[in-house]
């Protein structure tokens, strides 16, 4: 830099340091303080998507059949997150739970880092942490040690490829197209990569009247193939349809309809941000315009959309607002610092609040001759039991399971005896472990003649057919009746 652009610049030093300051404060400390949460286990899938990362590294190959459950076992299954179960269960085993914490952190980090790069070129230091505090208000309720997070990254990286194309007004490079390789084989959230694709190359070739069609087609074409490049094969791709087709998903809550008494902040963060949009003046293009629409469609249809729609609104919305630069130093302090920080954040445990998702008491009070026996389970118990060795009757995978058998289990769970009844006789059911939420369940059997509560604590109670000649704990004296 010349003296002269030194005297026209007094404040850039300055703005230099600020600007390191933000990024170590947005793009390291808060998403490392946020993977930290011992809530980002509050999830029964957590255990089930560990365990089949762990069949897998064990068989070397991708389960075809459920080898988990009793009620399923053999049915066909399509495991569509296996490189994000593998990953997650390699973390698992080196350090637990704070393992899958590791892994939380580095995709939370790699997301505001490239959020943070691309935005650093348009807007000050006020709108870019603006940005960063609303989507990580509408992203902390998804922060779970899951495939999607593992995902958010690639989202984000593939939306503002495509953004910078667009704004040098050429195609994005053929490598590109390898993002899509990566997402189709973590998470089946991936046709959403061809929504903002082609949302993104009309606006771009609009801007350029379609000169570079013939690029943004070649690039189309190689990225359409990457995502054919699933190890599932034609299963996996129609996998996504097959879920989303299902009858049954609204009894699931995060594929229920938004609602502002469940996140309020993704509706105060979209309000905040309408009003922006509106006091600007700033005029959308047309296809991210669509995007947006469509995206937000999604997120009102069904919870776990809000995500999507945030990453995709922080990558898109603030660079139509202004041109500023904030500073380039980000890259150095990521490579100097990402891996101290999440080897620290490996090295320090971390264990899951006691609930639902995680009964590591119940699971420990069950006998071992009834471990081997089948029962009826909490729907979030599901995973926790795989984990433990044990076979569910239903567990967070749904979709394998059926619209029918999820119809059936719902009543069920509500108290219906007629149908328990029925699913004892068919399975041979010999226990249960019922969540504490289930009270008219644990009403039933506790006025049985035929069953007999175990064990119970404030998660959930252990109940045993009366005709099972089984000597437990608890006869013995070891398990209370009722954990105080």
């Amino acid at each position: 830099m010349t003296a002269a652009s030194q005297s026209q610049h007094p404040l850039a030093p300055r703005e230099a340091v600020a600007g390191d300051l933000l990024f170590i404060v947005l793009v390291l400390a808060l998403p490392l303080g946020l993977a930290s949460s011992s809530h980002n286990f509050n999830d029964g899938d957590v255990s089930w998507h560990v365990a089949a990362g762990e069949w897998m590294l064990r068989h070397g190959s991708v389960p075809t059949a459920d080898p988990f459950s009793f009620t399923a076992a053999g049915h066909p299954w399509v495991a569509m997150e296996w490189l994000a179960d593998v990953i997650y269960a390699t973390a698992y085993n080196i350090a637990g739970y704070a393992g899958l914490a590791t892994i939380v952190a580095a995709a939370l980090i790699a997301l505001h880092a490239i959020l943070f790069l691309h935005l650093q070129r348009h807007v000050g230091p006020l709108a870019l942490t603006a940005t960063f505090i609303g989507l990580d208000l509408v992203l902390v309720p998804f922060i779970l040690a899951r495939p999607h997070v593992l995902v958010w990254p690639i989202l984000a990286g593939w939306t503002v490829l495509l953004l910078r194309a667009a704004e040098a007004k050429r195609a994005p490079p053929l490598w590109g197209a390898l993002i899509m390789l990566a997402w189709t084989n973590l998470h089946g959230s991936f046709p959403l990569g061809a929504l903002i694709g082609a949302a993104l190359a009309f606006d771009a070739l609009t801007a350029t009247k379609w000169k570079t069609l013939p690029q943004w087609t070649i690039f189309g074409l190689a990225s359409f193939l990457a995502m054919l490049m699933n190890v599932n094969g034609a299963p996996g791709l129609l996998q996504p349809l097959r879920v989303v087709g299902m009858g049954t998903l609204p009894l699931i809550q995060e594929w229920q309809a938004s609602s502002p008494s469940w996140t309020p902040q993704f509706y105060a963060a979209v309000l905040l941000g309408l009003g922006a949009l509106l006091w600007s003046g700033v005029r959308v293009p047309a296809g991210r315009l669509v995007l947006l629409l469509l995206m937000l469609a999604m997120a009102f249809s069904q919870i776990r959309n809000q995500s999507w729609f945030a990453i995709v609104a922080a990558a898109v919305l603030p660079p139509l607002f202004g041109t500023r630069s904030v500073t380039r130093g980000g890259f150095a302090i990521l490579g100097v610092a990402t891996l101290p920080l999440l080897a620290l954040r490996a090295a320090i445990p971390i264990t899951p609040v006691e609930n639902a998702s995680n009964p590591r008491h119940l699971i420990a009070a069950v006998p071992r001759e009834l471990r081997s026996q089948p029962v009826f389970n909490g729907y979030t118990f599901g995973g926790p039991l795989i984990l433990a060795g044990i076979k569910p009757y239903i567990d967070g995978r749904s979709e394998m399971y059926g619209d029918a058998f999820v119809t059936d289990y719902s009543e069920i769970i509500r108290g219906d005896a007629a149908r328990f009844n029925r699913a004892v006789r068919r399975y041979g059911i010999r226990w249960t472990m019922l969540p504490a939420s289930n009270g008219r369940l644990i009403a039933v059997l506790d006025l049985s003649p035929n069953w007999r509560r175990i064990y119970a604590d404030r998660v959930g109670v252990i109940h045993v057919r009366r005709d099972e000649r089984i000597e437990s704990r608890n006869r013995a004296g070891a398990i209370p009746a009722t954990a105080r």
